[in-house]
């Protein structure tokens, strides 16, 4: 069966036809490949070439032509350069009578070409001897083809650099007809699931006036500075003494974080395996084990949502640094991401949707309650409403050290759909909290549209009675949090004070035990970073996960599980350290201006295609 992409059609029989004459010229028309000249020093590559011999474009008068004068000394000096280079034909051929110009493309850059029928000679593949069709040979070509040229270098009366070839080597057909070059590739899931195709048209398309407005990347500048990221996050790290390890990707507990994992099957040791949630109990056990400084740059698999900010399949930073805390470990965070910035973009600023994020300034440092309180809802919004000066009482964030007070308000966000629906809030921060289930049915009344949610979200508000108060009420805090100040964090700025039944893997705070020295990282609404100081008391490691394993006994499929092991380690001694995870997909997003985590992978993961008749079938249903 066809799909939509490679379907029969006239373009695609034309240009086999042409491959089969082609096949006859030249031989073997997939030859296994071609050497380049070294004219610039290393491999003459089209970007290089570029690079090396556009500084030698005379300038270009008010006509937009250089002048005569420029133009032949240009040409004394370039006409001695020959080269051997190679590429995609990015541009249909402009044939002009027996001449033509066409441009190559090596991925990134372009270089035109100028082939006449009276110089050009055609290169048979099997035994690289001559052949005299040269020009028939390049009429037999297709926008999108690969070929291999030799020549020389000139400027055009435009003053544009260009080849004028006097060899032609067919290298590998196109059978697919090329992108819109004017437009590229709009359907985002074409881009994703066929990234080879979006870099491509990237490659392909034509930029106009209103593109360099807009200073948006191609997929493969995308890419590129995403490598780049990463090569300066390692270099910062290496830097300052870290070194980087390799820690099993497949684990026999799924244990180093909160996720549900993926599952596997190990025939030849009959055991279940599990793809890694995260790094962190291996790269502490080299803490056990007399490493000081280490990291591990690699994927992390997690068995859950998709979305905008979310990938099952994502590369994460995470390192660690014995005697530091958690504040040393905020401090080193903003410089390397400061540096990195710096280093990637050559300044210290990017744009993201309408935003413009600052990585100069200090990163601001809030604890999670005054996050709350910080962004607590003042009536300045269109449609909102004032709730620090209400009847009921005035909001302040003491509220937020009273238990039942913190679940009235978790269960009514968990009520309302987004966070917009502010107008609820008036009805639940209440000074005179009594009967709470009288007071769900209350404010139900007075906004009858949600009397079901309401009742609904203090319903399930029950469901773990049996759950420590503590840990019911730090959960219910991280929900108001994640609602009510985290899409508002758009600068950098650090999170502290994690409740601690929420974080079973940090140090208590010497200064209230309750709280976790727990920071997580939010740029632009979104988690990029998660740190803290570690836990190292193997007793006080083995309750936590005890803790957690009641959860998941409870339903929690994303409680971690008791590793004997790591308490093992523990017990063997490992000294104060901090340690921490950087989601860099998310970085690179910021770096790059783009809202989507697919955009940023290249080849994110997706549900199957579906075939051309599957979905015919599906409208002919739907019409029935």
């Amino acid at each position: 069966m066809s799909t939509q992409f490679t379907e029969d059609n006239d373009q695609r029989r034309a240009r086999r036809d042409h491959l089969d004459k082609l096949r006859e010229m030249v031989g073997n028309v997939y030859p296994n490949k071609f050497e380049r000249s070294h004219t610039t020093g290393t491999e003459d590559t089209i970007t290089a070439v570029k690079e090396r011999y556009g500084a030698l474009e005379p300038p270009k008068g008010e006509d937009g032509r250089p002048a005569p004068e420029n133009l032949e000394r240009a040409n004394a000096e370039l006409n001695k350069v020959e080269v051997h280079v190679s590429g995609r034909i990015a541009t249909p051929p402009r044939v002009m009578g027996k001449a033509a110009f066409v441009h190559l493309s090596d991925g990134q850059e372009r270089l035109q070409i100028y082939v006449r029928r009276a110089d050009v000679k055609g290169i048979h593949n099997d035994d690289l001897s001559p052949v005299e069709e040269g020009w028939e040979l390049f009429n037999l070509l297709d926008h999108g083809d690969f070929i291999g040229v030799a020549g020389f270098l000139f400027v055009t009366k435009t003053g544009e650099l260009s080849v004028h070839v006097r060899e032609l080597q067919f290298l590998a057909k196109a059978l697919l007809p090329m992108p819109d070059k004017m437009h590229g590739i709009n359907d985002p899931e074409i881009r994703q699931r066929q990234r080879y195709a979006d870099l491509i048209a990237g490659s392909l398309k034509v930029k106009t006036e209103d593109d360099a407005d807009k200073d948006e990347l191609s997929p493969r500048e995308v890419f590129q500075r995403r490598s780049r990221l990463i090569t300066e996050l390692r270099r910062f790290l290496d830097d300052h003494g870290y070194i980087e390890v390799e820690t099993p990707m497949l684990t026999p507990l799924a244990t180093g974080a909160a996720a549900k994992p993926f599952v596997t099957h190990h025939n030849a040791l009959d055991i279940t395996l599990y793809a890694r949630i995260a790094p962190e109990l291996y790269l502490k056990r080299l803490l056990v084990g007399g490493f000081e400084k280490v990291y591990e740059l690699n994927r992390n698999f997690r068995n859950e949502g998709i979305g905008y900010r979310w990938n099952p399949e994502f590369t994460m930073l995470e390192f660690y640094c014995a005697y530091m805390d958690v504040n040393g470990m905020m401090d080193f965070c903003e410089e390397l991401i400061r540096s990195s910035t710096y280093a990637v973009m050559g300044h210290t600023h990017a744009r993201f949707g309408e935003h413009e994020i600052d990585f100069s300034q200090n990163f601001e440092r809030l604890t999670m309650k005054d996050a709350i309180a910080k962004y607590w809802p003042d009536g300045s919004s269109p449609g909102s409403i004032d709730l620090r000066e209400m009847k009921r009482g005035r909001f302040n964030r003491t509220w937020l050290d009273n238990p039942d007070q913190v679940r009235y308000l978790a269960a009514f966000i968990k009520a309302w759909p987004s966070v917009e629906s502010y107008s609820f809030l008036p009805g639940i921060v209440v000074g005179n909290i009594a009967g709470m289930q009288d007071r769900a049915v209350n404010v139900a009344d007075e906004f009858p549209n949600r009397a079901e949610q309401v009742t609904e979200a203090f319903t399930k508000s029950n469901e773990h009675a049996a759950e420590s108060e503590e840990s019911r009420t730090a959960r219910y805090i991280a929900d108001v949090f994640e609602f009510i100040a985290e899409s508002r964090l758009i600068q950098p700025t650090f999170i502290t004070d994690f409740p601690k039944p929420i974080s079973p893997l940090s140090k208590a705070s010497p200064a209230n035990p309750s709280i976790a020295e727990r920071f997580e990282l939010y740029i632009a609404g979104m988690e990029i970073a998660n740190g803290f100081s570690e836990l190292n008391d193997p007793q006080e490691q083995r309750e936590r996960f005890e803790e957690q394993m009641k959860q998941r006994e409870r339903g929690d499929e994303e409680a971690m599980v008791l590793d004997e092991d790591y308490i093992r380690a523990l017990s063997y001694g490992m000294p104060p350290a901090a340690g921490i995870g950087i989601g860099v997909d998310r970085l690179v997003m910021l770096l790059t201006n783009k809202r989507s985590i697919r955009d940023v992978i290249l080849f994110p993961h997706m549900r199957p295609e579906r075939k051309r008749d599957e979905q015919a079938e599906d409208v002919t249903s739907e019409q029935e």
